[in-house]
């Protein structure tokens, strides 16, 4: 005679409300804070508002688009600085958290410290580290200069003011940050490799570098992606420490970036908001393009 199955229980009231509020909770905060803005400022992108009146809000159909392509002079530099961002972030910080990921696994000695010295400024706001650098940038009385000053050379460089050398000091910071949450999520991957993998390959001859490059490196799909997608998603929106070293502003010469054009527009002075929703909608097509097309390469070649 076969056992008697149970049927499932119904839930009851009070657990009802539970999910309710669970799912509820989040999906309104999802709605408000997130999907409602989002589609505001696509309405928005249509039209010229101050930012004042709403009755002052009128329709220009897709001129704000024509006039920063065409006519509005910061939005190429910033679309070049982006790149740069993405460029410098992607070859050098990068790379260099993989790399010191894949050392740090190799339990050596004070690997816990060495573990928490770099991955100590993710801790931190990128305002704090903005903070923190534009201290050691200060053309006066800053480390950097007071560095070149002991070594004989002129330290007398205006590191945030010159145009020339603004944006790499900004990238700089940035990578001294980035560089910890990278090795975190390398090194949280590498903990659950299979070693029996790296027996394989070196009983098959393979040293270090290869095993690395043909075995762990490719069995790490998942993280690689997630690595790819971040590194990606924080030079589209780099915004806080942009907005700290340059003062507070979008326009200063070098610094360019679309996020504070968007919120010099938005924010600003200015009041335009019909530009910088427009501004808003370019960033995210972009975003969304970069990395859609990332993302469905990826499993199309994992598919195949």
């Amino acid at each position: 005679m076969p056992p008697a199955t149970s049927s499932p229980s119904r839930l009851g009231r009070g657990d009802r409300l539970f999910l309710a509020l669970v799912v509820g909770v989040p999906l309104l905060a999802l709605l408000a804070l997130v999907w409602l803005p989002a589609l505001a400022s696509i309405a928005l992108s249509f039209t010229t508002w101050d930012g004042i009146e709403l009755s002052g809000i009128h329709g220009t159909g897709f001129e704000n688009y024509t006039q920063i392509l065409t006519n509005y002079p910061p939005f190429w530099p910033a679309v070049g600085h982006n790149v740069l961002w993405l460029l410098f972030t992607a070859l050098l910080p990068t790379p260099f958290g993989v790399f010191l990921a894949y050392h740090l696994d190799h339990r050596i000695r004070f690997t816990r410290f060495y573990q928490t010295a770099i991955f100590l400024p993710m801790v931190l706001s990128l305002a704090v580290v903005g903070f923190i650098w534009e201290i050691i940038y200060d053309p006066d009385t800053g480390l950097l200069n007071s560095l070149l000053d002991a070594a004989g050379s002129s330290g007398h460089i205006d590191w945030l003011g010159d145009p020339d050398l603004n944006l790499w000091a900004v990238l700089v910071a940035s990578a001294w940050r980035h560089t910890g949450y990278i090795m975190i999520l390398y090194l949280a991957g590498l903990k659950s490799f299979d070693p029996s993998l790296k027996e394989a390959a070196a009983l098959d001859g393979a040293n270090g570098r290869q095993t690395f490059f043909r075995v762990v490196l490719p069995a790490l799909k998942p993280v690689n992606v997630i690595i790819v997608v971040v590194t990606v998603m924080e030079s589209l929106r780099a915004f806080d420490i942009v907005y700290v070293l340059g003062g507070g502003t979008g326009s200063k010469p070098g610094m360019e970036l679309l996020s504070l054009l968007i919120t010099d527009n938005i924010v600003g002075e200015s009041g335009h908001i019909g530009y910088g929703s427009a501004l808003a909608v370019l960033l995210l097509l972009v975003s969304l393009a970069a990395i859609g097309a990332f993302l469905v390469q990826t499993f199309r070649k994992e598919d195949a």
